[in-house]
């Protein structure tokens, strides 16, 4: 290592904290509009509330359609680029060799944790347009594919995706309390204001900010538009 770069990493974590803007706005609403939405599912699911458990769930499928979009074209950290880690970076992570990037957006296990939400959720959505309960609920898609499929779908929404649903919301609220409680990380606050204090020397002596304009706001728009106005079109055939 050259002097330069010495007396570079020396300034770095001699420097104060920089506030950045890491969460853009579209992100943050994403993300506390799924996590209302989910809780408002799983509590009419249970509570046998099904036309709420519908528009519900037809509102995860457009947040869902409009987050696979924004992966791609949303803010720095927001993208799906900046958290799809290998199984290399996983376990650098977990033996305590963490790359300058892990303490800026997602962490390999936050980013886990992101993937599999979204996945689950993708699933318990999807099995949901297409189960039938014989009795008063019916999804909008059954009629396009068999009685099997109909009846496996239904099976695993009502039982093994409704749980593993419960399981993740429940782990996911548990990491972040621990988190918060015992690594005293300030995850919450981030995903509220969008900005988050970064130590130039954990963050590699550089931090690029994630875009949050008014023309990202727009595109966002547009594009939640379009992801609502497939879910309506879905749930128009509803019979």
């Amino acid at each position: 290592m050259t002097d330069s770069s010495v007396a570079s990493l020396t300034a770095a974590a001699s420097a104060p904290p920089v506030r950045a803007r890491i969460w853009d706005l579209p992100t943050r609403v994403f993300h506390w509009a799924l996590s209302a939405a989910v809780i408002g599912l799983i509590a009419t699911g249970l509570g046998g509330v099904m036309e709420w458990h519908f528009r519900l769930g037809y509102t995860v499928l457009a947040l869902l359609l409009f987050r696979l979009l924004w992966g791609f074209v949303g803010g720095r950290w927001s993208r799906f680029a900046s958290f799809f880690y290998g199984p290399g970076s996983v376990v650098a992570y977990l033996r305590g060799r963490a790359h300058p990037e892990h303490v800026i957006g997602h962490t390999p296990l936050g980013a886990l944790s992101v993937f599999a939400v979204l996945a689950v959720l993708a699933v318990q959505v999807g099995t949901g347009l297409v189960a039938d309960d014989e009795v008063s609920a019916a999804g909008p898609l059954t009629r396009f594919v068999s009685s099997q499929a109909v009846s496996l779908a239904t099976g695993w929404h009502a039982s093994q995706g409704k749980t593993l649903v419960i399981a993740l919301v429940s782990l996911h609220v548990l990491a972040v309390l621990f988190y918060v409680l015992v690594k005293r990380h300030r995850l919450v606050r981030p995903m509220v204001s969008g900005d988050k204090l970064i130590t130039l020397a954990g963050a590699g002596g550089r931090v690029a900010p994630s875009r949050d304009d008014a023309v990202s706001r727009v595109l966002a728009l547009v594009l939640f538009a379009v992801c609502a106005g497939v879910a309506y079109w879905i749930a128009s055939l509803r019979v």
